[in-house]
């Protein structure tokens, strides 16, 4: 009986041992998960704080957008997203070095940055010339004003399609994926079989970009209604030269920097 005693003792406590680091075990992985879910997100909100053609894409869709404008930000990272899925999984599969290719750095440069140029200046002419509509045509009335959505300035007029090109042109995202994501990866063991730690970093991230874009998107869809004609075209303007300004940018520094010992 005393042995007996003895052995539920014995397997009580050993239970409760086992217990207590299975316990600290799980809160560990599900601390390490939830740290890689934060960072992730705060260095993606970070990258999305500061200005760039993606951005300035947004600012003009939500503009020439009529109906659910605030919307166009959620839009554009979609886009965005789907491809930052594709090549997330491209470097996990080893296509990091492709992309540290000095060759490939300036022919995405060059291409993206053309790209980049054309989409600005395309936006300056229809500004220039007027053959595009806006919301204050004075040969629309205020019932119809908000029923129709305005010509698009821009060649891409899908907003998840556009964040996808625009992403792709810039030569400096490749480059920050295949370094500083690349890393990022590499440090929190981050792979196609650590399937939870993949989905939290990916997650994290475009969560990052969405919560910077979507606020964007919805600051300017409530701003512009105040907005007259005049400011309007003034905006479209800043910004349609502020892309071709990124442009010649992009072009300038891929072609004349080596990126070989990124």
């Amino acid at each position: 009986m005393i042995k007996t005693y003895n052995y539920y003792i014995f397997s009580y406590s050993s239970l409760k041992k086992i217990s207590k680091l299975l316990n600290f075990r799980f809160n560990t992985y599900m601390g390490n998960l939830f740290y890689i879910f934060g960072f992730s997100m705060i260095v993606a909100l970070t990258g999305a704080l500061v200005p760039g053609p993606l951005l300035t894409y947004t600012v003009i869709k939500t503009l020439e957008t009529k109906r659910r404008s605030y919307l166009i930000g959620a839009l554009v990272i979609l886009g965005h997203a789907c491809i930052e899925g594709f090549i997330v999984v491209g470097i996990l599969r080893g296509f990091s070095f492709v992309l540290k290719n000095d060759l490939v750095v300036k022919l995405i440069g060059t291409f993206g940055g053309g790209f980049l140029i054309y989409m600005g200046t395309d936006i300056v002419f229809k500004i220039k010339k007027g053959n595009f509509k806006t919301p204050f045509d004075a040969n629309e009335t205020n019932s119809n004003r908000y029923n129709s959505e305005p010509k698009s300035l821009v060649k891409i007029s899908n907003p998840i399609l556009g964040g996808a090109l625009i992403s792709m042109s810039n030569p400096y995202w490749w480059i920050w994926w295949a370094t500083i994501g690349f890393g990022f990866m590499l440090q929190y063991k981050i792979s196609l079989i650590n399937w939870k730690g993949l989905t939290s970093f990916y997650f994290g991230h475009e969560i990052g970009d969405l919560a910077w874009y979507l606020t964007v998107s919805s600051l300017i869809s409530i701003g512009k209604k105040r907005i007259n004609e005049k400011l309007y075209k003034l905006l479209l303007f800043i910004c349609s030269t502020i892309i071709i300004g990124f442009g010649i940018f992009l072009i300038a520094t891929t072609l004349l920097q080596n990126h070989n010992s990124v």
